[in-house]
């Protein structure tokens, strides 16, 4: 009886402690979150949110999904359930080993050993609100959720003061710098669990009752300090090549992207007035780390363009990151659009002069950086929205007219509406049907005429959109409703062999790899990295 007790006693201890790679075992692996992570019930991303982790909070986890797209595991303060893979600190070789699961299989281990509840929040009270940043620009909404009209938007990094949160905390409200009032997706947000918990519950109809200062920061007229040591390559770029535009920095996308032979990776930064470029030394760092050249796609506040000095303070900037490593810089984005550039001032002399002086300091701190114009959005809506839009074919040619080519080593192009293999020259069902942005040979060749081939081109996005896994498309995008993710895979492949045997094309990023959601604006169906971990135009490329 003593010894069968034992025995019982040591199995117990052997559950209860985790048993790493047998079969069938529970895992025992504790990691830390590299940002704030939604925990949710069920491994989906429309699973219910228990709580949201807290950047530096420990994670333990005792198995994953067949994808290895989500892990379970507990967090410090007891909560058991789902985050995706990309917020935790390990590898993609860790993650394959963990087993996997279902989510109806019992949960048998305790909290992080030493884990406890975060430090208690210093969030201040509703009627004075909580200042908080986004990761990336975002949408803001009249209510909790993409059914509601947009009201305003939040350009990454800048802040949004937040007086609440709905009642299963997956979005905030708050106001931007401009005083607009509207709820954000706390997925977008930079916020512990604390904090977020913290906030009260209200709806759509409760009074926003905060006072929010609208006056833009004072323009910096102090020099960019030295730059820290990067990582850097000092090789000058040369020949056709290729890479993706990712939405952040981990195991799982980088091994995709070698494996289809990239060699690049985009990240878009958004610059505030006096910013520092050494912000951004990691984010250079961290790609070459991982054996990538990095494309920063450097784009600021439109707001911001009137304010004296600003386009000097922006060029030092750009120049601080040609310092600190960057292999290539896009001046802007997409400036023929008032998304982007001031209403009724979207002029592409006014650009050019921007761009002169981009480049010049770029070259001045790093001659081996390369200066890509900001591709114009592909569009010939400039008859219906005046003052909004400029065609992309008359903004280059205003551009090219400027001295444009004067400034840049390559000219930036996005093609991200195709519906047709990228050899079609003819065929699109869409009206008219042979407006030039719907294939890919006649952007390739409006581009290069327009500067009478003195400069190759780089594609800053090269994407095709498909539902498939969305189950389906939001209106403004229907144009896409029938494309598989077959063809999305075979036609990125030939878009790059394309694109490399006109002998006008230098650089072709990939639109996109790994971005997330739908709604108004779905990056996710144009992701090559799709929901459930597969890659298939990765395998295209690859062979």
């Amino acid at each position: 009886m003593k010894l069968t007790r034992v025995l019982i006693i040591l199995m117990c201890m052997s559950l209860c402690t985790g048993i790493i790679h047998a079969q069938g075992a529970i895992e025992d692996l504790t990691a830390t979150f590299s940002r704030n992570a939604n925990v949710r019930q069920t491994p989906d991303e429309n699973g219910n949110l228990l709580t949201v982790a807290a950047r530096g909070e420990q994670f333990r986890v005792d198995g994953r999904t067949d994808s290895g797209q989500w892990l379970r595991g507990i967090t410090q303060n007891g909560t058991v359930g789902w985050v995706i893979n990309g917020t935790l600190n390990i590898s993609l070789s860790t993650i394959n080993g963990i087993r996997i699961i279902t989510p109806d299989m019992p949960f048998l281990l305790t909290p992080p050993e030493g884990g406890s509840a975060p430090a208690p929040s210093n969030a201040p009270a509703p009627t004075s609100g909580l200042e908080v940043t986004v990761y990336s620009d975002v949408n803001m909404r009249g209510g909790p959720g993409t059914g509601f009209p947009r009201v305003g938007g939040v350009f990454g990094g800048k802040p949004l003061l937040v007086d609440g949160r709905n009642s299963d905390s997956t979005w905030v409200r708050g106001a931007n710098v401009n005083g607009e009032v509207g709820w954000v997706a706390v997925r977008f947000v930079n916020i512990s669990a604390n904090q977020l918990n913290g906030l009260p519950v209200i709806d759509e109809n409760t009074p926003f009752a905060l006072q929010v200062g609208t006056q833009p920061p004072a323009p910096s007229n102090v020099p960019a300090p030295a730059p820290v040591a990067p990582i850097a390559s000092t090789t000058p770029i040369r020949g056709f090549s290729y890479g993706g535009h990712i939405a952040g920095f981990n195991d799982t996308t980088f091994n995709w992207m070698r494996y289809a032979g990239m060699t690049w990776l985009k990240k878009q930064i958004r610059y505030f007035d006096g910013q520092n470029p050494n912000d951004i030394a990691n984010t250079i760092n961290q790609a070459h780390a991982a054996g990538f050249r990095i494309l920063i796609g450097l784009v600021g506040d439109k707001n911001d363009l009137t304010r004296d000095g600003y386009f000097g303070r922006y060029a030092s900037f750009a120049g601080g990151l040609a310092a600190l490593g960057a292999d290539a810089i896009e001046v802007w984005n997409e400036p023929n659009i008032d998304r982007e550039w001031t209403t009724g001032d979207i002029n592409p002399a006014r650009y050019t002069e921007l761009l002169r002086q981009s480049f010049n300091a770029i070259k001045a701190n790093n001659r081996n950086t390369l200066v890509i114009s900001g591709a114009p959005a592909p569009t010939g809506a400039e008859s219906a929205f005046p003052g909004a839009v400029m065609n992309d074919d008359r903004y280059i040619r205003g551009m090219a007219d400027a001295g444009a080519a004067n400034y840049m080593d390559c000219i930036g192009v996005h093609y991200n509406e195709g519906i047709m293999p990228p050899t079609a020259t003819s065929g699109d069902p869409r009206q008219p049907s042979n407006y030039f942005t719907r294939y890919l040979p006649s952007m390739i060749n409006v581009y290069s005429s327009t500067f009478r081939g003195a400069r190759p081109l780089c594609f800053t996005e090269l994407g095709y959109l498909t539902p498939e896994g969305y189950g389906g498309l939001p209106a403004n995008f229907s144009w896409a409703s029938n494309v598989t993710l077959a063809q999305q895979a075979a036609w990125v492949d030939g878009a790059v062999a394309y694109s490399r045997n006109s002998g006008r094309v230098r650089i072709v990023i990939i639109w996109n790899m790994d971005f997330r959601g739908g709604g108004d604006d779905p990056m996710g169906g144009y992701a090559i990295i799709r929901p459930d971990g597969s890659c298939p135009a990765c395998d295209a490329l690859a062979n």
